[in-house]
């Protein structure tokens, strides 16, 4: 029978509400029948379905969009690669969760002080701040691509408001947060598979073309409107959006909403599977969707991109890709607000449940920032090219912070016990590090040529 791990001592500092032990500072205890009886892996599939829909958001959407409409079907494979490194982030995030038994803010305090998780929490929720803003912006676009032409101006920022306001009386009306999130990401993933899906089959694309897309190559330079696309611009875009080190990061802090420890560790090693599977499968279909329907066309935001397809797949596809639309960016502007909320309360050492009072307030703090900015942009016409700038900026610092982080939480002994990296892991691991490093470098190319313009 399993063992069920409990304190052998109380030298261990503890992070508030999210504690469970390493396994070597543990002694063990047999469980009772109760505790020992656990629900088929299938039924808790959770964690992972969270943070696969805050990383394939608006910003997914457009990339994998344009990805295809520019060339094609070549880059599929990529998409199995960046699938690959973020599973073992995700993997990795989750593991060290359930194993080290705390947060990794809580135990990069325990063995760095207070101040290292305090700069990786913060860092975290100021990468949630910038991206809410996105993310308030395509609340917009799909809300107005659902109007028609003879619509009042203010009747799209009014439903914006409304919508922050409406999150805002669940977060301070709801008991139990995590348990809600989960229910109403199964169901949103649910109709954004069968929306897409069903996009994919009326648009009828190659099979052998897209068989050819999973062979790694790299696309010649593609011309439109006398401008070259290089193709390594959206090759780091395509990677700085689908493999998001930070949202691996939080899972850790997702298995402990979940309670798992260490008797969930292949529990949670299949639903970080699962969730990669689902990530990478809705940004193939976008992608192949694209690459079929509109390619040649531009594919820059998201009106654009919906107002491109509604002639090409027709009046009723375009209905369904647009409740499609909806939900992917219904998804993510929760979810990102909460991890910076909850994020931010674990970095200092305070309460860092979802449910706790203080990520509930850092949560509306971080959705009123995203909203303000987004209406001043929309009611102003002020430009945001400084906000975005920003953004990019503290993704450069975040993404590879979080790798570093991740890597060295799950290499330390004393935390994961036998369960700690394999070689094979971290030589992947290592790929993955220089995968968003060479992001980066890139970021802050495009940065500096921002700045220098």
């Amino acid at each position: 029978m399993a063992a069920r791990l409990v304190p052998a001592d109380s030298s261990v500092e503890l992070s508030p509400r999210f504690f469970c032990y390493p396994k070597n500072r543990c002694k063990n205890v047999q469980p009772n029948e109760t505790q020992s009886k656990r629900p088929p892996w299938w039924k808790s599939i959770g964690p992972a379905l969270i943070t696969a829909c805050v990383v394939f958001g608006p910003g997914s959407l457009l990339i994998s969009s344009n990805v295809g409409a520019v060339f094609g079907y070549d880059l599929l494979w990529l998409l199995v690669f960046t699938g690959l490194m973020m599973g073992i982030f995700l993997t990795m995030g989750a593991r060290i969760g359930v194993v080290g038994g705390a947060t990794p803010c809580t135990l990069i305090a325990q063995r760095l002080g207070r101040p290292a998780a305090a700069v990786v929490g913060l860092t975290l929720c100021l990468i949630c701040s910038t991206f809410q803003f996105s993310n308030n912006l395509a609340v917009v676009a799909a809300a107005g691509a659902l109007m028609p032409d003879d619509a009042p101006v203010w009747i799209v920022p009014a439903i914006l408001v409304a919508f922050n306001l409406a999150i805002v009386i669940f977060l301070f009306t709801a008991q139990h947060i995590y348990q809600a999130l989960e229910r109403m990401m199964k169901f949103m993933v649910g109709i954004i598979l069968l929306c897409f899906v069903f996009n994919l089959v009326a648009a009828q694309p190659s099979i052998f073309e897209i068989v050819k897309g999973f062979i790694p190559q790299i696309p010649e330079p593609q011309f439109a409107e006398d401008k070259a696309i290089d193709p390594m611009i959206l090759i780091a875009s395509l990677l700085g959006t689908t493999l998001s080190v930070a949202g691996a990061f939080f899972q850790g802090n997702l298995v402990r909403e979940k309670n798992w420890d260490i008797d969930d560790y292949k529990r949670s090693v299949g639903d970080s599977i699962f969730g990669v599977c689902v990530l990478t499968g809705v940004s193939m279909i976008i992608m192949i969707t694209a690459a079929t329907v509109i390619r040649g066309q531009a594919a820059d935001n998201i009106g654009t991109l919906a107002s491109a397809l509604q002639p090409l797949l027709g009046q009723y596809s375009y209905w369904i890709f647009c409740i499609g639309l909806v939900a992917v960016c219904m998804n993510p502007f929760l979810i990102n607000a909460m991890i910076g909320g909850a994020i931010l309360s674990d970095g200092i050492g305070k309460p860092a449940r979802l449910s706790d009072r203080l990520p509930r307030i850092f949560t509306v703090v971080v959705m009123l920032i995203g909203m303000v900015v987004a209406l001043a942009s929309r009611l102003t016409g002020l430009s945001t090219i400084n906000l975005i700038i920003f953004g990019q900026a503290l993704t450069v610092l975040g993404n590879p912070l979080m790798a570093l982080s991740l890597l060295w939480l799950a290499n330390q002994k004393d935390i994961m016990g036998d369960r700690q990296n394999t070689w094979k892991t971290n030589l992947l691991g290592g790929i993955g590090l220089l995968v968003v490093l060479f992001v980066a470098v890139v970021m802050v190319w495009r940065i500096y040529l921002k700045v220098s313009g």
